[in-house]
């Protein structure tokens, strides 16, 4: 009987053995980007609970909103929140607001049972060429500010701060466009390996925000299929190296840079990385769909890059659309939601990248404004006012959805017309006389949602609710209490 169970033993640690050296020790992970520059806000304890439904354990937050961060309290959501760019300034010459900002934001949190933080993201893509050297001199001071504040605070081993940069800063020379020439921008190449040096040191990861998409928009001279990961291009060589997409080719790009400046073995996450739905000729839900199944594959498989195997650590771009984005870099800014404005999911998403038919769970139990809209009056004979009153009607709301390529991008003049007037309205909570535009618009009950081109209902906001409805239930109450009162 002895030797029987000493045989049982030593095969049950042969199968531990077998495991442990077998399976992966650890595994990637997919994160996602919670931006929040839309005029209406879902409720962020139902966001939060759309969010582990869905199996997302990592958020990366642009700001720290309070209403967020209460909602998050309890979960175990891995958080990685952020100072904004226009508070780097600040930040960087004075430790006593980066102590500050620490305390309210990370250490009031940060107690069991908290929230989660695992990173403080020090700015947003400061390195952009776009933002002409800004933030150049306050990045790498607020870093450090930053993560001493931390470090003072007790939170330094377990709470690092990061810089997510955007991937202009690194690049191949014209003369040999491949990924193992890759290198920093000259003029930055100094400052970004300070900042290198000091994320190494704290054993913090380099982020960065890489976009595929963004390779196609305003150059159709890209050979389409290489933005994704199922394309049948010929591949780029590099060397022994042989390149099928381009995440991979500007990921690795990265890598040779940060080789180069010494740091091989620099831990990386892609900060962002998405697809747009809506805004441009390829933005679209069909191509959003197809990104996303490939780059989920490809990055929590074990395959890696040519220059890295293994998992790539990354968080989606993004959420929700956001319909108050700036659109200068392009129409498409307000339509990288994975869920559209009132969460609910636009395609279909398997999170562990195995390609299973698996729907995404909406955000539940949100309110809507009224089912009516605001169109072009059929019975108008003067357009003169028209262009004008579009005009105004797009400058103050949302009417990316017009633009070439978009799917509203068929519309007739009169269509066009009521798309701007109804998204005007709907922003502004459905108020009677925000549907006039000098006579030329009236209000509908009849969906005019036509081709593929969808009219919205505005999810409702606090306000609104009160204003479309509920405020005669509180108006009768009151009434009603007043009357038994006397």
């Amino acid at each position: 009987m002895a030797q029987e169970n000493t045989s049982n033993s030593v095969t049950f640690l042969l199968l531990v053995f077998f495991f442990f050296t077998v399976v992966p020790s650890c595994c990637g992970w997919v994160g996602v980007n919670w931006g929040t520059m839309a005029t209406h806000q879902l409720p962020p304890e139902k966001v939060v609970k759309m969010l582990k439904e869905n199996g997302f354990r990592k958020l990366k937050l642009f700001d720290a909103d309070e209403w967020i961060m209460e909602a998050l309290i309890g979960t175990d959501i891995e958080v990685m929140l952020a100072i904004p760019n226009i508070m780097l300034d600040k930040m960087s010459n004075s430790p006593k607001a980066a102590e500050s900002w620490v305390y309210e934001n990370v250490t009031s949190y940060s107690y069991t049972g908290g929230v989660k933080i695992k990173y403080v993201a020090v700015g947003n893509e400061p390195f952009l060429k776009a933002y002409n050297g800004t933030f150049l001199n306050k990045t790498l001071p607020a870093l450090k500010n930053i993560q001493t504040s931390l470090n003072n605070a007790g939170l330094g081993l377990k709470i690092k701060a990061t810089v997510p940069f955007n991937a202009d800063i690194y690049y191949s020379p014209d003369s040999n466009p491949v990924p193992s020439a890759g290198d920093f921008r000259p003029e930055i190449k100094d400052l970004t390996t300070e900042i290198i040096e000091f994320l190494y040191s704290n054993n913090a990861p380099f982020a960065v925000n890489i976009y595929p998409f963004l390779s196609l928009y305003g150059n159709d001279h890209f050979p389409f299929d290489y933005a994704f990961f199922d394309g049948g291009n010929k591949p780029l060589r590099d060397g022994k190296s042989l390149y099928t997409n381009v995440f991979d080719a500007n990921l690795d790009t990265l890598l040779w840079a940060l080789d180069k400046a010494g740091y091989p073995d620099m831990q990386v996450i892609v900060g962002e990385v998405g697809w747009p739905t809506d805004g441009d000729k390829n933005a679209n839900v069909k191509n959003a769909n197809r990104f996303y199944l490939g780059l989920l594959k490809h990055a929590l498989s074990d395959k890696g890059t040519p220059k890295r195997k293994g998992t790539i650590d990354m968080y989606l771009f993004s959420l929700i659309d956001e319909n108050a984005k700036s659109v200068a870099p392009g129409n498409f800014e307000r339509h990288w939601g994975i869920f559209e404005l009132d969460g609910k999911p636009k395609y279909e998403l398997d999170l562990t990248g195995q390609h299973k038919k698996k729907g995404l769970v909406p955000v539940e139990g949100i309110k809507y404004l009224e089912k009516r809209w605001c169109v072009l009056d059929p019975d108008v004979t003067d357009f003169d006012d028209l262009p004008n009153s579009i005009d105004y009607a797009c400058s103050q709301s949302d009417c990316t959805s017009l633009g070439y390529g978009s799917t509203c991008n068929n519309l007739t003049l009169q269509g066009n017309a009521s798309y701007a007037f109804n998204m005007y309205y709907q922003v502004n909570d459905q108020k009677d006389w925000d549907c006039d535009f000098s006579g030329l618009a009236i209000i509908t009950h009849k969906d005019p949602s036509e081709n593929g081109c969808e009219f919205p209902v505005m999810i409702a906001r606090g306000s609104s609710l009160l204003l479309h409805g509920g405020i005669l239930d509180i108006l009768n109450k009151a009434v009603h209490e007043f009357v038994v009162s006397m």
